[in-house]
């Protein structure tokens, strides 16, 4: 089937009692048990499992063709799970250019406790290879990247975790399954900040995680989740499950646009530098070729001029919200500098854009206007 029927199928898991053609949320925190003391349908209580949330949990393992599914209360509740369930004295290798709270997790909560970790460019092997240790035990990858957007190698990389016995995590939140799938690529786990494209109308937060097999640290993550309570409302995962149907038709149309946008901007008197996979000068086209079916909606353009020409410039904007996060249906533009705060290596002068379903020319004009 093609990705859209796929997804329709995959959210919506109808009652055969009621006929319902919308799936219900179930709200309840507890469940009875009949005269024999046992549970009808095996849920105890909201925290390790609930009918909504499973139901989503089943569609995103569809969709990404896992095994195991797992929503969270966010991604970086996701994202903490997973480091949580290694041991004092793992390693963990990080790209160099990832999204900031991966590493502000590792170097604030999981460094103390006895994980250490390295960073490198995901997109050099040689120094992968040369920083994989004999304990290394999760290599995180993030493609495209935030907020520059670097490309990795998922096959190869992939092959050199599981050469030294460490598993590859994916990233997949910029990309989502409509133009990626990391587990086909030999990826072990799959994350996502739901709150961006699958559920795709800022109005929900939550995370994921995806196992492409179902073994022992599979069940550890989902024992630390349920103990700790990283888990979302169901009317959160209701929301989520009702994003991912239209996913489909959302990441083509916003991914059109962005090619647009790229390509007015690249080379324009006023831009030092843009950042897309869909540009025909990006260097890792022939990765990109193998493993996306598409350059997808994110992009980050460096101003000529600074910090100050950036920002005077976003300030002109009038179609563009200034704002942190992505994946939604409107269009946002951040100075990803001042977000990520003062260790920030992100260039000063560099705008990140989220591009959503606004009319590409009525984009282009206010871009154009604003660069004047």
């Amino acid at each position: 089937m093609h990705f859209d029927t796929f997804a329709l199928r995959a959210s919506h898991q109808s009652d055969s009692k009621t006929g319902d053609v919308v799936a219900p949320i179930h709200l309840s925190t507890t469940f009875a048990r009949n005269e024999a003391n046992e549970l009808p349908a095996n849920y105890t209580y909201a925290r390790p499992n609930n009918p909504t949330r499973e139901a989503l949990e089943k569609a995103l393992a569809i969709l990404e063709g896992g095994s195991v599914g797992m929503a969270f209360g966010s991604g970086q509740a996701a994202t903490m799970t997973l480091f949580q369930a290694l041991r004092p004295g793992d390693h963990v290798l990080l790209s160099t250019d990832a999204y900031y709270g991966t590493p502000a997790l590792l170097e604030q909560v999981f460094h103390p406790w006895g994980l250490t970790y390295t960073r490198v460019p995901m997109n050099d092997l040689d120094a992968i290879k040369a920083s994989i240790h004999e304990n290394t035990r999760v290599v995180w990858c993030e493609t495209p990247s935030n907020p520059m957007l670097d490309i990795t190698d998922l096959l190869s990389v992939s092959r050199l975790a599981h050469d030294a016995g460490a598993i590859c995590v994916c990233d997949n939140t910029w990309a989502t399954p409509v133009l990626q799938r990391p587990l086909d690529l030999n990826c072990d786990v799959v994350m996502h900040s739901t709150t961006k494209y699958l559920s795709g109308h800022s109005d929900v937060l939550g995370g994921a995680l995806i196992f492409k097999q179902d073994n022992d640290f599979t069940q550890r993550v989902r024992t630390l989740q349920g103990l700790s309570g990283a888990v979302p409302s169901p009317f959160d995962c209701w929301l989520v499950s009702r994003g991912i149907k239209t996913l489909g038709v959302r990441v083509r149309a916003q991914t059109a646009t962005a090619q647009a946008i790229a390509e007015f901007l690249d080379g324009h008197p006023s831009v030092e530098k843009v950042h897309y996979p869909g540009l025909a000068n990006h260097p890792d086209r022939a990765i990109i070729r193998q493993q996306m079916n598409a350059p997808g909606a994110m992009l980050s353009v460096q101003v000529k001029g600074g910090q100050d020409e950036a920002l005077r410039f976003i300030g002109k904007l009038n179609l563009f919200i200034r704002a942190t996060s992505l994946g939604g249906v409107e269009s946002l533009i951040e100075h990803r500098a001042s977000v990520e705060g003062p260790n920030s290596s992100t260039p000063k002068n560099l705008l990140r854009i989220s591009v959503g379903l606004e009319h590409a020319e009525d984009l282009i004009a206010d871009l154009a206007r604003a660069l004047r």
